[in-house]
């Protein structure tokens, strides 16, 4: 069992996200050179930034902490989105590419969705 998880839901976003990250590795290779420290690096850095915020809401224990987290998370996946969508705009990835990327995200978001809603009931 992952030292991150809390719960199963934690650790089913958990296990997304590195999916997220491990496909988004693999497209940016392709990207071209010039991209490289651009665009890539900030793909790359709200990736990892997200994954420190994914941690971060996992291991918090205060609600208030918790919720700071989950939303800088968001955050961060919005923002993904958008280097994403530049990223189709510019022709660096293919339709399917873009489609796979986004579904992913979406994935992430609807998960995180839920979890966002489920700490402010409690």
């Amino acid at each position: 069992m992952n030292s991150f998880s809390n719960s199963k839901e934690n650790l089913k976003i958990y296990q997304k996200y590195l999916e997220l990250i491990y496909y988004s590795n693999d497209i940016v290779r392709k990207y071209p050179k010039s991209e490289r420290f651009s665009l890539v690096n900030e793909i790359k850095s709200s990736l990892y930034t997200g994954l420190r915020n994914l941690m971060y809401s996992i291991k918090s224990y205060n609600k208030q902490d918790k919720l700071k987290y989950l939303n800088e998370f968001d955050i961060n996946l919005n923002l993904l989105k958008v280097l994403i969508r530049l990223s189709y705009k510019y022709k660096f990835i293919t339709p399917q590419n873009y489609q796979s990327w986004s579904n992913l995200i979406t994935d992430i978001c609807n998960m995180l969705g839920g979890w966002i809603t489920s700490c402010l009931k409690r």
